[in-house]
């Protein structure tokens, strides 16, 4: 039973003193690949050595967080291109909107987020969409920048119905984790309504713990109880939920 995790920062300080032991941990749960969103150049070369590591289970994006995109973001746009010209990644990411922090620089998020999506389609590759308070400001962008070589994952979704069916209309999967253990994350109301051929699992290590950690830190082995949680919402096996969600992630990224 393959779990893959899309979304992990495993590179994280967070797993300083026990990287190894984490990575095993989710071995032996059955989390056989692990996909890491970048987040600037100051994180790049913590990618670089845990994918060097073990190169038959760490994928690398690359791309700039909309947290980090500050003053200075011209310069770490920069950086996103360098290491994209000298070599392969599986997908450009994390990008996108986050207003929860900081709603003054919503102007150069939303240059960022275009520039990048225009990268991904240059290289082929898919996007992995954060999106923090700002539903409508990346559907916005997703609209006009939208064609058949537009695709990727709403990593981390926690919107409504209507908007997961927004998202789907342009050509994203909707990454699940640990909010759907939530009492109060509200779309394991609805997610049954939605294809699980749409769906990808992720955990966000460290963040966002599901139950019942939730509020410590989180590692990719807790996959499984977001696979458990989404067998009870589909009605269907825990295998089912592996098989149909690790297929949908390898047809996103480009592995070869």
């Amino acid at each position: 039973m393959k779990l893959i995790d899309t979304h992990t920062h495993l590179y994280s300080s967070a797993f300083d003193d026990d990287r190894n032991e984490v990575v095993g941990r989710a071995i032996e749960a059955g989390v056989e690949q692990f996909f890491l969103p970048a987040i600037d150049s100051e994180t790049t070369e913590a990618m670089y050595a845990l994918e060097k590591a073990y190169p038959e289970r760490m994928f690398l994006m690359m791309g700039l967080h909309p947290v980090s995109v500050q003053e200075n973001y011209e310069e770490e746009l920069a950086h996103v291109e360098e290491q994209l010209e000298k070599r392969k990644f599986v997908a450009i990411g994390e990008i996108g909107i986050d207003l929860h922090w900081d709603t003054s620089t919503l102007s150069i998020q939303q240059d960022a987020f275009r520039r990048q999506i225009k990268l991904a389609k240059k290289y082929k590759l898919p996007i992995v969409i954060h999106c923090r308070k700002a539903f409508d400001e990346i559907f916005e962008i997703l609209g006009e920048e939208k064609s058949p070589d537009l695709f990727g994952i709403f990593h981390c979704f926690t919107g409504s119905l209507t908007q997961a069916k927004q998202a789907l209309s342009y050509n994203m999967k909707l990454g699940i984790g640990g909010v759907a253990t939530f009492k109060n994350g509200k779309i394991d109301q609805f997610l049954a309504e939605i294809d699980l051929k749409e769906i990808v699992l992720e955990t966000d290590s460290p963040y966002l713990a599901p139950k019942p950690f939730r509020g410590k830190r989180n590692e990719s082995s807790y996959l499984v109880k977001i696979q458990e949680k989404l067998a009870a919402i589909y009605g269907v096996s825990k295998e089912e939920i592996a098989k149909v969600t690790s297929a949908n992630a390898e047809k996103i990224f480009v592995l070869a």
